[in-house]
């Protein structure tokens, strides 16, 4: 039923308000014919997340029916939870907020608004760590190992496109392509194909012995030169491939034609260790130390840090060991991932741990955070070390 302005000023009089308090504009509602409570969901939004929208952006919900869903924008990923409220939310289309009011109008004016819909929760959102463990379990179904053993044989339903893995991996579009680059995914005539290990090694091998041949310098890798070299070899969209992976691409100034790249010493190091681990189950750690050193390039220098989330040393044996212990084989929820390590070893150092948990921590949120949570600190001979808060089965 409509309300005339005689009624609202006699209902502000009755409810003794002084009408100069407020806006002259009056809202009338009512209930439209097709009020529906089941119609809308309400999501809260950021002011980033706003202006992303206002600008043409877009959200994507993700997740198979056995996933938590996620919501991504272009460049984050947020969790989606249920929040209730105490307080009914009604949809008003057409109710306006006090900064769209008219601040010098004087005259009463009834605006009447139909509710279209009401909802006593709403989705929260919180920014979490993209889930990106699957992706590398997609393209290891199909490992890239050169051109000569493609042929005809490629199985197509284990082949993805950029649009393929954004469909089943709950992440943004910046973050998969990021996490692309971080395990070395290459695009093969359209879609993401991880390069088999032994052959990403054989390419890498082959260009640090062209280096060593040329007398070039680990910083300055001419990149055409570099191609021409290794044409006969393999393709050079892989030579270029594998720079990028383990160098950083650069340009001298004043010579626009002339691409170099900086090898990384640390990457090449890394690599060469995780070839000479992978196949052993323990390695004496001194004999590994020598032999590891033996294999890298000429110049180059070894260094344990460069191992951080790849391998793990045993200091407490006789003799020291160290074996294979990739970050991305743990498990990806955060207990799960706790729980694996204490099973592994009851009782961790923080140096040795925090390389397998700092993919954990969330924004504003520390290693020590995160010990604190999930591990009991105690004191042995003068050194920390951190166990399970809880039974290890």
């Amino acid at each position: 039923m409509d309300r005339t302005r005689e009624e609202v000023a006699a209902t502000l009089q009755i409810a003794k308000v002084n009408a100069e308090d407020f806006r002259s504009t009056v809202h009338c509602l009512s209930f439209n014919h097709a009020f529906n409570s089941g119609d809308y969901s309400l999501m809260e939004l950021d002011d980033a997340l706003c202006k992303e929208i206002e600008a043409g952006g877009s959200l994507v919900i993700r997740g198979e029916k056995s996933d938590h869903a996620v919501l991504c924008s272009e460049s984050k990923t947020y969790d989606l939870k249920i929040a209730d409220t105490s307080n009914l939310l009604l949809f008003i289309p057409g109710c306006k907020t006090p900064d769209q009011l008219l601040v010098d109008q004087q005259e009463l004016n009834v605006v009447r608004c139909e509710i279209a819909g009401f909802s006593n929760h709403y989705w929260e959102l919180r920014r979490c760590r993209p889930k990106l463990k699957k992706l590398k379990k997609l393209l290891m179904e199909n490992t890239y190992d050169g051109p000569e053993n493609q042929g005809n044989g490629d199985n197509d339903t284990s082949l993805y496109t950029t649009d393929d893995l954004l469909n089943q991996i709950q992440a943004s579009n910046e973050e998969l392509l990021e996490h692309l680059k971080v395990i070395h995914a290459c695009n093969i005539k359209g879609f993401w194909r991880i390069l088999d290990f032994d052959y990403e090694m054989k390419i890498l091998n082959h260009v640090t012995q062209l280096v060593d041949s040329e007398s070039w310098s680990f910083s300055k890798v001419p990149l055409n030169e570099c191609l021409q070299e290794l044409r006969p070899l393999e393709p050079e969209e892989m030579i270029e491939h594998c720079l990028n992976c383990y160098g950083k691409k650069f340009q001298e100034d004043g010579k626009i034609n002339y691409v170099y790249f900086a090898l990384n010493e640390d990457k090449i190091c890394r690599a060469t260790a995780q070839m000479l681990l992978q196949n052993a189950v323990k390695f004496n750690l001194a004999e590994f130390q020598e032999v590891w050193q033996q294999s890298v390039p000429e110049g180059m220098m070894t260094r344990t840090d460069q191992l951080k989330g790849l391998a793990l040393v045993d200091r407490t044996s006789r003799p020291e060991t160290i074996c294979l212990l990739k970050t991305e084989d743990l498990p990806e929820d955060t207990q799960e991932r706790f729980n694996s390590l204490f099973t592994m070893r009851e009782k961790w150092m923080e140096a040795d741990i925090a390389p397998y948990i700092k993919d954990l921590c969330g924004e504003k949120q520390t290693i020590g955070a995160l010990l604190t949570k999930y591990a009991r600190c105690s004191v042995q001979n003068g050194i920390k070390l951190y166990n399970s808060r809880r039974p290890i089965s």
